[in-house]
């Protein structure tokens, strides 16, 4: 049976409540700047043979300057990505998340054109509304979510987002359309905000919570919260993850990510997943380039690519965006470090393949 897009909500509901590994996408340039659609759906491929639930395309880690309509990239871009899922993966569903960005008139806008070309979510960035409150935010997120199910984003102030209110998350997660949030402050505090805003909403069950905490995935990932309201318990855990560190070595996270769901109920953790906790975290370190105010964080991304040879430049729409000085030699110490948090291998085996056609 073909897939079809988009999928229903309550079909969308379900799988992201199972829990899976979505990448956001990167953007696959050739060295004169241009949009290369030959690795850009080897890209997609990559993702979904390596068991990837879903992609996630216009996001940050696409560049958010796609957004721009001087550079004309957005709608080519997310078209390529769906027309490429429907070819390659005909009879099992995607889930397709779009990046949603702007101000209110651009962001509506947008979503009507990601659900036109069958995107099931649009990932909502709030880092064009820097100077509304929380009812400006609220009524923004309602105008998207009436063109299409809407995924809330804590997108940390470092990469354009702001610090947000537990009462913001508890409105929002009262948007009927509302399926799901992407958690990446990179912050304790302001996860639990949000893990507390949703449980005050009464709609925990019908909110799926997903990690962009890059720095902190394992943890994310095998936290089970207990959060009082009204004097009862409401149990939650985030059931998986939206996030540029899976954007690389994509199939070993689908492999972490199923250890994880194994033992979630166990009556204790292992130790070797806090161990693998960490070097996931050393890891995202190199990449992102926190050292630097995460100044290299795509372009490190499109570095470890290249280093397969999925991507032959780290080529950027902005070239402000580049590696900092060092960053490759602490990637290539990451990768020989720990061989087991990398898909060289399985990349290697089909590369040919990907970039066929």
């Amino acid at each position: 049976m073909t897939a079809s897009y988009p999928a229903t909500p309550e079909t969308i509901r379900t799988a992201l409540a199972d829990g899976m590994v979505i990448p956001a996408h990167p953007l696959a340039l050739t060295a004169e700047r241009k949009l290369d659609e030959r690795r850009q759906r080897a890209l997609s491929r990559y993702y979904l043979d390596a068991g990837a639930g879903g992609l996630a395309v216009g996001v940050h880690t696409t560049e958010f300057a796609i957004h721009d309509p001087k550079i004309g990239l957005y709608k080519p871009v997310l078209r390529l990505a769906i027309e490429t899922v429907r070819a390659w993966r005909p009879d099992r569903s995607t889930v397709m998340v779009a990046g949603i960005c702007g101000r209110t008139g651009q962001a509506v806008r947008e979503a009507q054109l990601a659900r036109e070309i069958g995107y099931d979510l649009g990932l909502i960035s709030l880092g064009a509304l820097k100077d509304a409150d929380d009812a400006g935010l609220i009524d923004h997120c309602r105008q998207v979510a009436e063109a299409m199910p809407i995924m809330g984003f804590y997108l940390q102030p470092a990469a354009g987002g702001r610090i947000l209110s537990e009462a913001f998350w508890s409105q929002l997660a009262e948007i009927p359309n509302l399926a799901a949030i992407k958690i990446a402050p990179f912050n304790r505090y302001q996860t639990l905000a949000v893990v507390r805003g949703v449980a005050a909403s009464g709609r925990a069950e019908r909110v799926a919570l997903y990690t962009g905490n890059d720095d902190a995935i394992i943890v994310d990932l095998l936290t089970r919260y207990e959060i009082a309201v009204n004097g009862r318990t409401v149990r939650m855990s985030i059931a998986g993850g939206l996030l540029g560190h899976w954007a690389f070595w994509t199939r070993r996270a689908v492999e972490q990510l199923e250890q994880i769901k194994n033992i979630r109920d166990a009556a204790a953790i292992p130790a070797e997943l806090l161990t693998l906790a960490a070097q996931v975290t050393e890891a995202n370190e190199a990449v992102f380039d926190p050292s630097h105010g995460f100044a290299g964080c795509i372009s490190g991304i499109l570095y470890v690519l290249t280093r397969t040879g999925l991507l032959e430049t780290v080529r950027t729409i902005d070239d402000r965006e580049r590696l900092s000085p060092g960053q490759t030699e602490k990637i290539d110490r990451i990768a020989e470090r720990y061989p087991h948090l990398t898909d060289e291998e399985f990349v290697k085996q089909n590369l040919a393949r990907w970039l066929k056609g």
